[in-house]
């Protein structure tokens, strides 16, 4: 268990050692410290609009109860990070059942990994499962969530390759629902020819998935790799105009010596991170819990 916390807890390893660098560097907590910390939390990928308001509402923590401890700064920071985060339920993906789960995010971010991984969480759980390979665009897609499905244990649908995504969430919800199946997990194309193409191929699967499963309920999932830092905030302005986004899959988190990108989306985009990818294991997808993450900067 210890080994996993670690893991879990590890990409805000090299930011909390920085900050208790800073502090033990300076005999009082000064402006020089909080001029640091800014650069400190900005080269963390924390963007700038974020990082002003965690050291301002520091600033005025420090100021009106007199904290000079540096133990109990690294504290307060990170309280104040974990009520930029926090989203209370929404965290938690939805219960409801049926469920639809639409999952999005361009090539390479880890998504059809992220399916296979939701897929055998909600199956250990005791849910139905099944998949729907709606990414008919790139090569071999639908073999690789295949793949997921034989691992996990579900089952997938699929057409040729280049057919039409949108028959594909069609005869899925056809199958769906003739098996009482609990959840539907849908991949979706990363990329297509323009942002144009890809709007209106996400616009057709809601359609279908509306006129067809009415009574389901729906999660629209963003893959997004946190390796890429300030890129996935680009990502999460592009797919929030042709989605309507409940939540990120933040992948990769493992090894990356920063991951300061997760405060920034749940703060700026008002949206709740729902799972964090940290580790190639199956099991290396865990529900996100912000209190416990922003522990990480005082506890590693």
């Amino acid at each position: 268990m210890f080994g996993e916390e670690r893991k879990k807890k590890s990409f805000f390893g090299k930011l909390s050692q920085r900050i208790g660098d800073a502090l033990m560097a300076r005999p009082t907590i000064d402006e020089d410290f909080l001029d640091e910390l800014e650069e400190i939390l900005i080269t963390s990928d924390i963007g700038m609009e974020t990082t002003m308001k965690i050291v301002e509402t520091l600033r005025s923590e420090i100021r009106s109860n007199n904290l000079t401890k540096p133990e109990v700064i690294k504290i307060r920071l990170g309280k104040i990070i974990a009520s930029l985060m926090n989203k209370n339920e929404k965290h938690s993906l939805c219960q409801d059942t049926p469920l639809v789960i639409l999952m999005i995010g361009i090539n390479g971010g880890g998504k059809t990994t992220s399916i296979g991984k939701i897929a055998h969480k909600l199956k250990s759980e005791g849910k139905t499962v099944m998949l729907a390979a709606a990414d008919t665009f790139r090569a071999a897609a639908a073999e690789q969530l295949c793949i997921w499905g034989d691992r996990v244990g579900v089952n997938v649908v699929k057409h040729k390759e280049g057919a039409d995504p949108s028959a594909v969430i069609y005869d899925a919800i056809q199958s769906a629902k003739a098996k009482n199946i609990d959840v539907l997990i849908c991949d979706t194309a990363g990329r297509l020819q323009n942002k144009k193409n890809l709007m209106d191929e996400l616009n057709k699967m809601n359609k279908v998935i509306g006129r067809e499963f009415p009574e389901a309920a729906r999660e629209n999932l963003l893959v997004l790799d946190a390796t890429t830092g300030k890129n996935a905030v680009s990502q999460v302005k592009e797919f929030g105009d042709v989605a309507d986004i409940t939540g990120i899959v933040l992948t990769k988190l493992d090894g990356t010596a920063k991951g300061g990108i997760v405060v920034t989306i749940a703060d700026e985009f008002d949206m709740p991170v729902k799972f964090i990818g940290v580790g190639e294991g199956i099991d290396d997808l865990k529900e996100f819990d912000p209190v416990e993450f922003a522990e990480g900067i005082y506890n590693e």
